[in-house]
């Protein structure tokens, strides 16, 4: 039986990070990943697929620029899942290259294979080749989540498809129905409606993406709508047939819906079955997440936990965070983090970004607050890129004028996010936008005119 100092399991986001976190502290680390691959589902059929293939469909459909050129401005007319598949494949391909080098050149051993706890300090491992048994005094779980499942939807990966089975749609539908209206749900929507396909979106809540600030969700509802996506809000799917012609949605309402194909992203369930946690003497809740604490420790406290597979709020770069600290923590590394200041990329068209707390949010605990607000249009670079429609907004407390929060929709807002990121962290005011100089033509220009609109409001008072 092989000796580790720390076993990981899942070579996502947060394993990757845990082991190299493991590694670079000299200790011997081994990772144990199920597929033939390494990345875990962020690379092989989560994030990265989901963002190359928008990124691909911005360019194809000419989409950005069809306010500058023209409606009917296109780069390729006729464009074809295959068209889509092949940019994803090649990204694919290069981030796990990139990722087995990294875990290569850090001396961490990939074990390939089905992992399952024998007892607390053993996991055992069967694939093609066998079964072995191996041993570590710290192990962290970062197996991440998969799409779930219901009775309701019979998925067939042809014309009833989940996330993962997006490409393997033989060809762009005409009319796409779209189940959830979460993250997944709402970027999948937004690309296939850039390609001119009719989406009709069913989410049973009565908005969007309802932990982002309300005034940002209208605004891209407003695109939504705009693309001619049909939104059926406060609305559940009570059954779905696959017909000779398409696909019949069933809604609680008795509405019917009709469509080529329909995409199923409601949810998603933990990677936890074959873990046998029970031998580990762990259990996850009905979702498959895994409890922990705040520094991602399970009950048993040599056993970490993190990533998609502890729950919300489930993105690749708060995985890899969450990964580092737990390895960092189990081996009294000293480490320091705020979750409160993770940002917030939703890759939609246009794309969102956030940190910090909404108006809703400032509203309910009586913080007296402000707002400055920038939109792209105003700006240069807004023009230039022809995104005249984006918006950047500030909040800011009346009193001490320290940012509390900053949300974007916009080209670019990802990337724009982490200056007011790095200000609000570094505690800094509003004031510090208004005294910065910044490149002209840029879009981060929106930070100033945002500061001297929200600065004008107090003073008229």
């Amino acid at each position: 039986m092989q000796q580790y100092d720390l076993i990981v399991i899942g070579s996502g986001p947060a394993g990757q990070r845990a082991a190299i976190q493991g590694a670079k502290s000299g200790k011997r680390v081994a990772l144990i990943e199920k597929r033939e691959v390494v990345g875990g589902t962020c690379i092989n059929s989560g994030t990265i697929p989901s963002k190359t293939m928008r990124e691909a469909v911005l360019h194809l459909s000419g989409f950005e620029y069809q306010g500058i050129y023209g409606v009917n401005y296109r780069v390729k007319e006729k464009i074809t899942m295959g068209d889509l598949g092949f940019r994803v494949q090649h990204v694919i391909k290069t981030e796990t290259d990139i990722t087995q080098a990294q875990l290569s050149r850090n001396g961490i051993e990939v074990i390939y294979g089905t992992a399952r706890f024998v007892d607390p300090t053993h996991i055992r491992v069967e694939n093609s080749r066998g079964v072995s048994d191996y041993e570590a005094a710290i192990i962290v779980i970062g197996t991440g989540t998969k799409p779930s499942v219901s009775p309701k939807v019979p998925l067939n990966g042809r014309t009833i498809i989940n996330s993962d089975q997006i490409l393997q749609m033989a060809e762009v539908p005409r009319i796409l129905i779209v189940v959830g209206g979460g993250v997944i749900g709402v970027e999948y929507t937004c690309m296939f409606a850039a390609l001119g396909v009719r989406v009709i979106l069913v989410e049973k809540r009565p908005r969007l993406l309802e932990f982002a600030d309300a005034e940002i969700v209208e605004a891209l509802s407003y695109h939504l709508r705009d693309n001619r996506v049909t939104m059926r809000l406060n609305e559940e799917v009570e059954s779905v047939e696959d017909t000779p012609t398409g696909v019949v949605a069933n809604l609680m309402s008795k509405k019917k819906i009709s469509g080529d194909a329909l995409l199923y992203a409601v949810g998603r369930q933990g990677n936890v079955e074959e873990l046998d946690l029970p031998a580990a003497g762990l259990e996850a809740d009905s979702r498959g997440r895994i409890p922990v604490s705040a520094n991602y420790q399970t009950k048993q406290p040599h056993i970490y936990a993190a990533g998609d597979v502890i729950g919300f709020p489930s993105l690749a770069s708060v995985s890899m965070e969450q990964g580092r600290i737990a390895a960092a923590t189990a081996l009294g590394i000293p480490v320091h983090s705020n979750p409160a200041t993770y940002p917030y990329g939703i890759y939609t068209i246009p794309e969102i970004s956030f940190i910090g707390k909404t108006e809703e949010q400032l509203t309910d605990e009586d913080v007296p607050y402000e707002v400055g607000v920038a939109y792209y249009r105003e700006i240069a670079r807004g023009q230039i890129r022809g995104d005249t429609t984006g918006r950047l907004k500030l909040i800011f407390n009346r009193e001490t004028k320290e940012i509390l929060g900053v949300h974007i929709i916009g080209e670019g807002a990802a990337e724009l996010l982490h200056i007011g990121q790095a200000v609000m962290i570094l505690k800094g005011t509003i004031e510090y936008f208004v005294d910065t100089v910044f490149n002209y033509p840029t879009l981060a220009e929106c930070y100033k005119a945002a500061a001297f609109n929200g600065l004008n409001k107090l003073t008229r008072l």
